[in-house]
């Protein structure tokens, strides 16, 4: 899935062992300068952050972006919720899916693609913990069986 001139930052790979993902969407962020110094040397974190629809509008909460080290003293909050940037009929059809189905908005990685920061958001469902456990007793055989057949 890997597209070319695609370079990946941080992939939120818990988010995949605690949500189903049932669909997901590209997005373009909005940062400021010194951030996207910060994200092109790999500075952040995307564990704990969500996306929550407010006002016709996605945006990103909680997730980490490190200060930039070079910067001054208007490097902004490393906390601060961040503008998601997604087409108005997209941003509808996610509202209305986490309004009536009960479903979270969680980004998945965050990445550079010619030259711009996208993040890809997924719609999501919560697993139970039996339903984790479960998973990973799937992911286990299928491991084996793989190895197996490379012996």
């Amino acid at each position: 899935m890997k597209a070319e001139g695609t370079k990946v930052i941080v992939e939120n790979r818990k988010a995949r062992h605690e949500y189903e993902i049932l669909e997901d969407f590209e997005a373009g962020i909005v940062l400021t300068g010194t951030e996207v110094k910060s994200l092109r040397q790999g500075k952040a974190n995307l564990k704990e952050s969500f996306a929550r629809v407010k006002n016709g509008e996605i945006w990103l909460i909680g997730m980490h972006i490190s200060p930039y080290k070079e910067g001054n003293r208007y490097n902004p909050d490393p906390l601060r919720p961040r503008k998601l940037l997604l087409h108005r009929s997209e941003i509808r059809k996610l509202s209305a899916k986490v309004a009536q189905d009960g479903l979270t908005l969680v980004p998945l990685k965050l990445y550079f693609k010619r030259g711009l920061c996208k993040c890809s958001l997924g719609l999501a469902r919560g697993r139970k913990l039996y339903d984790k456990r479960e998973n990973l007793k799937k992911r286990e055989a299928d491991r084996q069986v793989r190895q197996s057949f490379r012996h």
